[in-house]
């Protein structure tokens, strides 16, 4: 099968069984996203989500964080990866929200890349999910699964495999497509043992069809 015939396979199944699909983080505003997508990095959501109610009540608006010190937000943080880094990025990105962008999240993926420990992933996800612009975040399980799928091919990084989705998804559903993939890698498409036998993608997967298959 061709490209566009892989893509209209996989999508169409997502429309059909997974017609709702949203980030499993849990936040009531774009201040509180931005924090649990950088908390989010090499981290699982469930653990971010175990963290975050207490996080947000000590430090509830960009002003407090902006006010704090790095020790301080660490101490709410430090059974997630990287708490150190994280701590300081949490600061850094309150102060620079606050002395440039008048304390509100960016709606640009640009001026989001602005603020310390946003990278074009984190930027995409706050775009799409609270601006509802067309972005394609590739975290580790949008790269693989769109690897291993077929979707993209040869892309070896993550702004490569970006792009490639993003000429073939229609805008209107990218940022669905991109939960998708998350949520396929996270619970289906598993980076050691893909679960084969419970994927409906098989008919337009690569890999089952050159590995599991033929296992």
């Amino acid at each position: 099968m061709n490209k566009e015939e892989r893509y209209k396979g996989v999508l169409e199944w997502f429309g059909r069984h997974v017609p709702e699909a949203e980030t499993e983080l849990r936040y009531t505003d774009p201040f509180q996203l931005l924090i649990a997508v950088i908390l989010s990095a090499q981290c699982t959501d469930k653990r971010v989500n175990m963290i975050t109610p207490a996080l947000f009540e000590a430090f509830p608006a960009v002003e407090v964080m902006a006010a704090a010190s790095p020790e301080a937000v660490y101490e709410y943080i430090k059974s997630v990866s990287y708490p150190n880094n994280k701590a300081k990025h949490l600061v850094g990105m309150a102060r620079t929200l606050l002395s440039e962008f008048g304390g509100k999240v960016p709606s640009e993926v640009e001026e989001l890349q602005k603020l310390p420990g946003v990278g074009r992933k984190t930027a995409n996800v706050i775009v799409s999910v609270v601006y509802k612009k067309p972005a394609m975040a590739v975290d580790t399980h949008v790269f693989r699964v769109s690897n291993r799928i077929g979707l993209t091919t040869g892309s070896t990084t993550p702004l490569a495999t970006e792009k490639e989705l993003v000429r073939y998804i229609p805008e209107a559903i990218l940022g669905k497509a991109h939960h998708w993939l998350i949520l396929h890698g996270r619970y289906i498409c598993l980076a050691r043992s893909p679960k084969c036998s419970e994927c409906g993608l098989t008919p337009w997967c690569n890999y089952y069809t050159e590995t599991a298959l033929h296992a």
